[in-house]
């Protein structure tokens, strides 16, 4: 892809792409996850639409992805520009913290002094200008010692993300719209994401970080120093032969925790986190509903269908449809309703209880119904 602008100095992008978007069951599944899918109508994926909305601000050459061994074919026929040296394969999942963490050790000792943004493989953002941005702004404050993220301004009382509680002005040049982070409040009850939006100290958690290398790893040795610990073994044999014998070792005794927890947190208590707000438009498309809400513009009136040859009949309905099947599926008189029809499953809810679909998910998982999983 050309490079429409100059990469920001130092900067390297990393993509976590893994999980497998369980409140999207049944399209999202361990073998085709949430970032492989096309779920917007853009004609590719969100893990491609990731690559290219990252690649003009760090450079094709300095995109790290780190995802599943078993989902490496697909993502190298994604990216084919992807650089063989930058595909980071996971034995198992470990959480957020050993992803990016691993990312951030090889990079650090490939190039001390790298700064990293880590931003998920399935979000959807519109608007790059606003987007390039508030990275720089992040990469600015984060060459200046910070840990960083960028928070997005609430547009209503959404119950399904995390939310940021901003302090004071931070005054750090190049980062002039930087604040200090109070706490991270995990997802609230719906009266209290309405005391939030009045409230006007509060941001979306967008789960985007920005720091040096050198800097993150130290505040994952400050909480979790195993952890650490584990993370500079892997990167020092990382591009040494040892690699597969190193993994195979390292890997699977790493501690499961989120960046949040390991990370954002304990910083933001020493008044060492920053938050650029973002003004762009973003979704972590988490559910159908907010599938259905891009696709109809927030029209509640609209019934969004995807699926190529989708069959549809609607009267008076609204929701969504996603269709895998050449089963005609017809809608009656039916509000906000969602309905996902692929060969071996078949889901149908409700906008409203689209945030259940991953108790479905989980209670599969219980019984042992591990083909449709």
């Amino acid at each position: 892809m050309p490079q429409t602008s100059t990469p920001i100095e130092r900067f390297y992008s990393v993509i976590p792409a893994g999980g497998i978007g369980s409140r999207l069951w049944p399209l999202s599944r361990a073998d085709a996850p949430k970032f492989l899918h096309d779920l917007t109508g853009s004609g590719q994926t969100l893990l491609r639409d990731t690559w290219e909305r990252l690649a003009p601000l760090s450079g094709e050459q300095r995109v790290m992805v780190v995802t599943g061994r078993a989902h490496r074919a697909a993502v190298e026929d994604q990216l084919p520009e992807l650089a063989d040296h930058n595909v980071v394969l996971e034995s198992e999942p470990r959480e957020s913290s050993a992803a990016i963490g691993l990312a951030a050790a090889i990079l650090q000792k490939r190039e001390p002094g790298v700064i990293i943004g880590s931003f998920a493989a399935d979000h959807v953002i519109k608007g790059s200008v606003q987007f390039r941005d508030a990275v720089t702004e992040a990469v600015a404050a984060a060459d200046a010692g910070y840990i960083v993220t960028i928070g997005i301004r609430p547009t209503e009382p959404a119950v399904g993300f995390g939310y940021i509680k901003c302090a004071g002005p931070l005054a750090i040049p190049g980062a002039h719209s930087a604040l200090a982070v109070d706490t991270f409040v995990e997802k609230p009850s719906l009266e209290t994401a309405e005391g939030y939006l009045a409230d006007g100290r509060y941001l979306w958690n967008a789960g985007m970080f920005i720091a040096r290398a050198d800097r993150l790893l130290e505040e994952i040795g400050r909480s979790e120093p195993e952890l650490l610990a584990g993370l500079l073994e892997l990167a020092e044999a990382w591009d040494t032969p040892r690699r597969g014998a190193v993994v195979d070792q390292v890997w699977p005794r790493l501690k499961k925790i989120a960046i949040d927890y390991s990370v954002a947190e304990p910083v933001a208590a020493t008044g060492k986190l920053a938050v650029i707000p973002g003004l762009f438009d973003w979704d972590d498309v988490g559910d159908f509903a907010s599938i259905a809400k891009i696709h109809s513009g927030g029209r509640k009136h609209d019934l969004a269908i995807l699926g190529e040859g989708a069959r549809v009949l609607a009267d008076s309905s609204s929701g969504i449809v996603v269709s895998h099947t050449k089963r005609m599926i017809a809608l009656i008189g039916v509000e906000d309703i969602v309905v996902v029809d692929t060969p071996d499953a078949l889901l149908v809810t409700t906008s409203a209880n689209a945030q259940k679909v991953k108790a479905v998910v989980d209670a599969l998982k219980l019984s042992g119904s591990s083909d449709v999983l």
